[in-house]
C-alpha cells in the first residue's frame, strides 16, 4: 500500500496483491503496523473489505466442488454431499474469513481442476470450439493464479499437467485424428498450459516491482544493483557515482553472496592477537574482515602498483579484466595483504590483513589479480554496482572469501575474510563496487575528508525487469526463516491426525477465542475414503488384470479419473511436505484436505452403487450416510464459538471441546 520494497519467505506476489486490492478498493491507506498479533485495528484499517477477497474465494470454493463432481461424472447428491463437507469444514471457515491466502489458492487449485474437466468433457463434442478454447485458457491462467499465490500452487499445477500429458498421449494414438489435427491439439495445449502460464507468472512480478518502486527496510537482502534501482535508500547514496572504476578510484566493496549477512569488506587499526585461544600464532597484522554497517573504514582505493598516486588520473584510466591492483585501506593507508599463515577460524585458509612494516622476514605480498565474473569480453572494464569481481591473489593463487565465521570479541564480532586457496566457485568469493568516487586528493587528511563528500557525476543504471526478477525469485525461493521452532507448529503426521491446532486470536477480556481446527469427523472420514479408494483400486486393476471387469469401462474410465484427480490432489499436495526443512503448520494440509474432500461423497456413492448388492443393503447404507453426514454437521456446529469467536466461553465449556483429551482419558480409564 506505501509501494515500499518488501521480501518475505511467503511466496510470489500475487496473493499480497490481491489482499491490497481489497484495502484499495476499501480506501486503505497502508498506515497501520502490523508487528504484533492481536493488535487492535485502527479506525482506518477497512477489515471487512481486506477480508472480502479471502472470504468470497473461501464461499466460491462450495459450489465449485459441487461441479467438479459432477463433471466427474457423479451424482448430484455425491455432489451436493461434497459441496456440504466443503461448507461446515472448520478449518476452511477460519481460513477464510481472516487475511489469509489458503483460501485464495484453494480457489485456484479448485479453479484449474474444474476449468480442465470442463475442456476435457467439452473436448468429446466440440473440439477448437469457443467454449472448448475458454475451459483450456482458464485452467492456465488458474494454474499460473495458484502459483502466484504460494508455490504450493505448482503441486496442482504439476496435477493437471501430468493428466493433461496422459490425454494428449492418447490423442496422438487415436488413428480417427489427421496429423494437422493432432497437432493443433498439442500446440493449443502448450500455449494454454506452458506459455500462458509462465506469461502471467512473469506479468504478477512485473506489476509487483513497479508498485514496489521505493526503498525499504528489506533492501540489503538484495544485490547493490537491485537496490539502486529503488527509489531512495541506497539509490540515494548512490547517485551520480561514476560508472567505470578507474585506478585511483575509492570504493566500498560488498560481498555478493551476502550470508550470514549482507556486508562491506572492512578494516581497522586494531590488529589480530599475536597468539589465539587454541595456541595458534597470527601475523599480528591489521584486522580485515566483513562489516554488516556502513562505516569510513568500509572505503579503499584500487591502486596502480606502478605508481605511487592516489588520485584518478585526467582522463581516467580504467581497470580492466585482468589488471594488477592494490587495495588500499582508506582511513590507515595500509595495503590489502594475505600470505601463508592460517586465518583465525579457518585454519585451512590464509589469512587476510593489512600489512605492517615490522622491519622482519615477512614481506609484504599484496598484489590482486582482477577476475570479473559477469564480464562480457577478455578486456571487460570494472564497473560500479554491475561488475562481479573475485580478487585472485598475485604470490599465492588465494582469492578473497567470505568465510562467514564470526570473530571472536578481539574482532569485534566482525565477519572473517579469508584467503581460499580452492579453485571452487562460490558467491562468497565475489565481490561489488557498491559506493565509488574518483579521487582527487593526494593528502591523507583532504582525502579523509573526501571520503565523506558528495560524488558529481550522474550515470543512470536501471536494471532491466528480468534482472531483477531472477534476483528477486532466486532469493524468495532461498530466503530462510531465521526460527527453527514455533509454539503452533507441527508436522505432517500430526496433520492427518488433526494432533494440532492454532490459536489465530484471543479476546483480551473474554474467554472468546479463534482456533484453526478441523472437523474431526471429516479429516477422520477423508483419510479413510483415501485408503478405501486405493484399495479398490488396486483390487479391481489386478481383477482386470485376469479379465475379470467389475466394472463397465465407462463406470471404470470415470472411476479412474476421479481417482487421480483427487487421490493424486492429496498426494502431491501433501506428502513434499515430508521433504521439507522449514517450519510447517496446520494450514498448509488444507490444499490436500480439499482434494481429499472431493473424493470422500464419490467413494460412498461408488460403495452404495456397486459394492451394495441389494436394495436392502443400499438402504442400510443410504441410511449410516446420513447418519454421518449428521454428526458431522453436529461437530461443526460444536466447534462454531471457535471458528468464529464471538461467543465467550466458560472454562468447562472449553474443555468439552477438547475431544482429543476427552478420547484419552477414555482410553486410559477403559
Amino acid at each position: 500500500m506505501k509501494r515500499i520494497f518488501f521480501l518475505d519467505d511467503s511466496g510470489p506476489p500475487f496473493g499480497h496483491m490481491l489482499l491490497a486490492l481489497g484495502g484499495y478498493l476499501g480506501g486503505f491507506d497502508g498506515n497501520f503496523l502490523w508487528n504484533r498479533i492481536g493488535a487492535e485495528y485502527s479506525s482506518n484499517v477497512p477489515v471487512w473489505s481486506l477480508r472480502l477477497l479471502p472470504a468470497l474465494a473461501g464461499a466460491l470454493s462450495v459450489p465449485m466442488s459441487y461441479q467438479i463432481v459432477l463433471e466427474l461424472h457423479f451424482s448430484h447428491c455425491a455432489a451436493m454431499g461434497a459441496a456440504l463437507l466443503m461448507l461446515i469444514e472448520n478449518a476452511l471457515i477460519t481460513q477464510s474469513r481472516l487475511m489469509l491466502l489458503e483460501s485464495l489458492l484453494i480457489f485456484f487449485n479448485l479453479s484449474a481442476v474444474l476449468s480442465y474437466l470442463k475442456f476435457f468433457n467439452s473436448q468429446k463434442h466440440s473440439p477448437f470450439s469457443p467454449n472448448w478454447w475458454l475451459w483450456l485458457m482458464l485452467t492456465g491462467v488458474s494454474c499460473s493464479c495458484a502459483i502466484g499465490i504460494k508455490y504450493m500452487g505448482i503441486f496442482t499445477y504439476l496435477l493437471v499437467l501430468s493428466i493433461a500429458a496422459v490425454h494428449a498421449w492418447n490423442l496422438i494414438g487415436d488413428q480417427t485424428l489427421s496429423h494437422m489435427r493432432v497437432f493443433g491439439h498439442l500446440i493449443a495445449r502448450a500455449v494454454a498450459l506452458l506459455i500462458i502460464p509462465v506469461f502471467l507468472y512473469l506479468l504478477f512480478f512485473y506489476i509487483h516491482l513497479m508498485l514496489l518502486y521505493r526503498s525499504g527496510p528489506h533492501d540489503q537482502i538484495m544485490s547493490s544493483a537491485f537496490q539502486a534501482s529503488l527509489e531512495g535508500g541506497l539509490a540515494r547514496i548512490t547517485q551520480g557515482q561514476p560508472l567505470e572504476v578507474a585506478f585511483g578510484s575509492q570504493v566500498t566493496l560488498r560481498n555478493v553472496f551476502g550470508k550470514p549477512l549482507p556486508c562491506w569488506l572492512h578494516s581497522h587499526k586494531n590488529t589480530y592477537p599475536m597468539i589465539y585461544e587454541n595456541g595458534r600464532g597470527s601475523s599480528h597484522q591489521q584486522q580485515v574482515t566483513c562489516y554488516p554497517f556502513k562505516d569510513i573504514n568500509n572505503w579503499w582505493i584500487i591502486k596502480d602498483p606502478g605508481r605511487h598516486q592516489l588520485v584518478v588520473n585526467n582522463p581516467p584510466r580504467p581497470v580492466r579484466h585482468g589488471d594488477i591492483v592494490q587495495l588500499v585501506h582508506g582511513m590507515t593507508t595500509r595495503l590489502l595483504n594475505t600470505h601463508d599463515v592460517a586465518a583465525p577460524l579457518s585454519p585451512h585458509s590464509q589469512e587476510v590483513s593489512c600489512y605492517i612494516d615490522y622491519n622482519i622476514s615477512m614481506p609484504a605480498q599484496n598484489l590482486w589479480r582482477l577476475d570479473i565474473v559477469n564480464r562480457e569480453s577478455s578486456r571487460d572494464t570494472w564497473k560500479t554496482i554491475l561488475s562481479e569481481v573475485r580478487f585472485m591473489h598475485v604470490n599465492t593463487s588465494a582469492i578473497l572469501k567470505l568465510s562467514g565465521a564470526h570473530l571472536p570479541d578481539w574482532g569485534f564480532r566482525q565477519l572473517e575474510v579469508v584467503g581460499e586457496k580452492s579453485r571452487g566457485h562460490h558467491e562468497s568469493m565475489v565481490w561489488n563496487v557498491e559506493e565509488h568516487r574518483y579521487g582527487t586528493s593526494q593528502e591523507q587528511k583532504e582525502r579523509e575528508l573526501e571520503l565523506h563528500s558528495p560524488t558529481q557525476v550522474d550515470i543512470n543504471r536501471n536494471l532491466s525487469f528480468m534482472a531483477r526478477f531472477s534476483e528477486l525469485q532466486w532469493k524468495m525461493l532461498t530466503l530462510k526463516n531465521e526460527d527453527s521452532e514455533h509454539k503452533y507448529s507441527s508436522t505432517p503426521l500430526e496433520w492427518v491426525t488433526l494432533d494440532t491446532n492454532i490459536a489465530y486470536w484471543l479476546h483480551p477480556r473474554t474467554s472468546a477465542q479463534i482456533h484453526l481446527l478441523g472437523n474431526i469427523v471429516i479429516w477422520a472420514s477423508a483419510s479413510l475414503a483415501t485408503v478405501a479408494y486405493t484399495l479398490l483400486f488396486f483390487w479391481y486393476l489386478l481383477r482386470r488384470r485376469r479379465s475379470i471387469c467389475d466394472l463397465p469401462e465407462d463406470t471404470w474410465s470415470h472411476w479412474v479419473l476421479a481417482g487421480a484427480l483427487c487421490t493424486g490432489g492429496w498426494a502431491l499436495n501433501y506428502l513434499p511436505f515430508f521433504l521439507m526443512e522449514r517450519i510447517l503448520f496446520l494450514y498448509h494440509y488444507l490444499p490436500a484436505l480439499t482434494f481429499q474432500i472431493l473424493l470422500l461423497p464419490i467413494v460412498l456413492q461408488h460403495v452404495s452403487d456397486h459394492l451394495c448388492r441389494s436394495q436392502l443393503q443400499r438402504n442400510v447404507f443410504s441410511a449410516l450416510v446420513v447418519a454421518w453426514y449428521s454428526s458431522a454437521c453436529h461437530v461443526s456446529n460444536m466447534l462454531r464459538p471457535l471458528t468464529y469467536g464471538d461467543t465467550s466461553l466458560s472454562p468447562g465449556e472449553l474443555r468439552a471441546l477438547r475431544w482429543k483429551d476427552t478420547w484419552d482419558i477414555l482410553i486410559r480409564k477403559y
